[in-house]
């Protein structure tokens, strides 16, 4: 398994060179599309090649087909009604995206505006080197939309370096029918869900789980579990807030629901050769059923399903603890270079996207249940709000109360050469017991927080 790690961490940083290379090609005429390591960089219609008064901004993101084509849609009207405003762009699937962006940053090659997860702030931009500070724009995007609790969320440096698109959590989803075939209500109780394990492989067999858990996904079902045991935070003013003793419960925790028959071993995961879980034919036709994930994700498994499956969202399990578990955060923000040459225009564009009912007819919830209160009303009074997203939001709002560090989604700890990953497939294929596994997560995470 180590071996197989650093196969993969070559792997990423040859791709990371090659996403270097790829950054000095530009596209030389209008709508034209280059691709290079699973990127895309487009020049679009709508502007006048050449004119005197013209500037020209670059926007990446990372995301999904739907999430492309909204956005290209979105900025191209921005086009089409800012002609003195040419925007490039740059996207592509997540997948080695974080590790071209890093590169990006350092190498201060970034796009004039960008779309970020929100730990990058502190990862790229802890010094308020990297990101503009928004309230120097504040007169072209209109931040009076937003919580001041959602925006201080992104307030590193004394700086407000980026703008929350959304809030997002993790939830359970389950496919109804394949409880409904093996002859049982979906779980609304861990002691439900432990149940379901045996039963599924009773009635269905041993290839039915009621929930499939990768590496990262057990780390944040672990931290939900022990927050909802403790009541306090994973950390507290950037020291780990649990002893080893107390991690090690919550190993125990994940390891009992592979006991179960709750959830398939790392080893018949990583054994069935998908690249995700989404894209796993045993989720697409409903031998996993059952996840947790983000509610910005639950399209994505909804829609990877055969037909005639009913995918539902799931609830907190009331006993997990005494408290309330879990925790939400910031899904997706954006933030304008330190650098641009443009920052009004930038800042244009973002109040285009995020606050202006033109722009916010196109996007939709395409990057999450927006946060400024404008665009929400506009989506909710024109039914633009997906469902299955909306019900699963309103419940990690209802529900979490924790606060996530942003350490937590540091790349050398839920990176898959990271320390998670170590844990949790060290314990799966009995490498570690819970006391070694426990050890590696708490020397892992006080490594990156730097104690």
């Amino acid at each position: 398994m180590k071996k197989f790690k650093k196969v993969v961490a070559l792997c990423l940083a040859c791709t990371m060179v090659l996403s270097l290379a790829a950054c000095g090609k530009k596209n030389s005429s209008s709508n034209t599309t280059t691709k290079e390591e699973g990127t895309t960089e487009t020049t679009t219609e709508g502007t006048t090649e050449g004119s005197k008064d013209q500037v020209t901004i670059k926007l990446s993101w990372w995301g999904g087909d739907e999430r492309h084509t909204a956005t290209i849609d979105a900025v191209n009207k921005f086009m089409e009604l800012n002609p003195d405003i040419k925007v490039e762009m740059d996207y592509g699937a997540w997948t080695g995206w974080e590790d071209k962006m890093s590169t990006a940053f350092f190498s201060k090659t970034a796009a004039d505006v960008n779309q970020i997860n929100w730990n990058w702030i502190t990862s790229f931009s802890s010094d308020g080197s990297a990101f503009l500070d928004l309230n120097e724009v504040k007169d072209t995007l209109d931040l009076s939309k937003f919580s001041q609790a959602a925006l201080d969320q992104c307030v590193v440096a004394d700086s407000l370096q980026a703008v929350p698109v959304s809030m997002t959590g993790r939830i359970f989803y389950f496919n109804k029918t394949t409880f409904d075939k093996a002859g049982i209500a979906v779980p609304t109780s861990l002691e439900e869900l432990k149940t379901a394990g045996q039963t599924f492989k009773d009635t269905l067999g041993d290839d039915y789980y009621p929930l499939a858990l990768g590496e990262y996904d057990r780390m944040i079902l672990m931290v939900y579990y022990l927050e909802s045991v403790y009541g306090k935070n994973w950390v507290e003013n950037g020291t780990l807030n649990y002893t080893n003793e107390e991690i090690q419960t919550g190993i125990d925790f994940i390891q009992s629901l592979e006991d179960a028959h709750v959830t398939p071993t790392i080893q018949t995961i990583l054994g069935d050769g998908a690249e995700s879980l989404d894209k796993n034919p045993k989720w697409m036709e409903g031998k996993y059923a059952g996840i947790f994930e983000w509610d910005s994700s639950a399209t994505k498994f909804r829609d990877a399903l055969n037909e005639g499956q009913e995918f539902i969202v799931g609830d907190y399990f009331k006993d997990m603890g005494e408290y309330q578990g879990g925790f939400s955060k910031v899904s997706l923000a954006f933030a304008i270079s330190k650098d641009t040459k443009y920052p009004e225009q930038c800042a244009k564009l973002i109040n285009f996207l995020l606050n202006e009912d033109e722009g916010v007819a196109i996007m939709g919830s395409q990057r999450g249940i927006p946060l400024s209160a404008s665009a929400l009303a506009y989506c909710q009074n024109n039914n633009l709000l997906d469902a299955t997203v909306a019900e699963a939001n309103s419940k990690i709002i209802a529900w979490t109360g924790f606060a996530l560090d942003p350490t937590f989604e540091d790349a050398k700890l839920k990176g898959t050469d990271g320390t998670y990953y170590d844990a949790f497939q060290g314990l799966s294929y009995g490498e570690y017991d819970s006391a070694k596994a426990a050890q590696v997560l708490a020397d892992g995470i006080n490594e990156v927080l730097g104690k």
